[in-house]
């Protein structure tokens, strides 16, 4: 039998108490500031961390397969983290988190269509469980409100789902999962600058609060909780890996009701239900994969 790293659980359990009250750190950022400013902010730092930890570990900072890398960071890092903290403007942080993280339902399709990938019975079913929920949460039949925030929020997840296809046609013989992170993170910083620099926005409102959530979008929301996944990644096995991070968007929710007051009504608590259940799913039909 084999032997489950305690350093490595724990290291888990960390990264889905950092990445899920992330989401409601950057729920506050974006009150005070342009959301593509303070994702091309948030990326700018997390990058020049995770440079500093290549240099540190004594690692080639040269890329390789720039232009992949570049559409990487183009959909994974700019497409991702752009439209999320668009979505948080007028979302709810825990809302947000739940529906961002529909990612490896579009990951399946997608691979699908471009890549060829057969989906199979449970991956299916999966995928239909993921939609009713997505439909609960969104929510499109009332008249009251708008859905734009909730499909922000998608189109994020649907964004970092192309950067997993793309990751896929990545020679990584020659890069190491560091290298491939940081410049990722570096060249997606790169079109949120640019967007940033064009659209005009309201000046940054530099107070505590702006700040302190600024800081932990860079470090412990972004950067630490990267290098510690790269760590689990080599420790742990892929299942156990990917049912942890079912921690993660269940951590968004909780902490944005604890700190922000945010509750779900009935329906969205059903549809953020379904679509946790249907990312149950989905590693389960991954594991029964790997194992035959």
């Amino acid at each position: 039998m084999t032997r489950i790293p305690k350093l490595a659980v724990l290291a888990l359990i960390a990264i889905a108490i950092l990445w899920g009250y992330s989401w409601t750190q950057m729920k506050i950022g974006v009150q005070y500031s342009s959301p593509l400013v303070f994702a091309a902010l948030r990326n700018v730092g997390s990058g020049a961390i995770l440079f500093t930890a290549l240099m540190f570990r004594g690692q080639s900072i040269q890329p390789t397969s720039v232009p992949q890398l570049f559409l990487l960071g183009l959909l994974q890092t700019a497409g991702f983290s752009g439209f999320a903290a668009w979505a948080l403007m007028s979302g709810g942080a825990g809302k947000t988190a739940i529906l961002v993280y529909t990612m490896p339902f579009w990951t399946l399709l997608l691979a699908w269509y471009f890549l060829g990938e057969r989906i199979k019975g449970l991956q299916w079913v999966a995928i239909a469980v993921a939609f009713s929920g997505l439909l609960l949460i969104l929510d499109p039949f009332r008249l009251q409100g708008t859905p734009i925030s909730g499909i922000l929020a998608v189109i994020a997840g649907l964004s970092w789902a192309g950067g997993n296809v793309t990751a896929k046609k990545i020679n990584r013989s020659n890069i190491s999962l560091l290298s491939l992170t940081a410049w990722q993170t570096v060249f997606g910083a790169l079109p949120l600058i640019a967007i940033a620099l064009v659209v005009p926005a309201p000046p940054i409102q530099w107070n505590s609060d702006f700040i302190t959530a600024l800081m932990y979008s860079i470090l412990p929301g972004n950067a630490i909780p990267m290098l510690l996944w790269m760590y689990v990644l080599t420790q742990l096995p892929a299942g156990l890996s990917s049912l942890g991070m079912l921690m993660t968007p269940v951590m968004g929710v909780t902490f944005a009701a604890w700190q922000l007051g945010e509750y779900p009504q009935v329906h969205e608590w059903i549809g953020m239900i379904c679509v946790v259940g249907a990312l149950l799913l989905t590693s389960i039909a991954n594991r029964f994969d790997r194992k035959k």
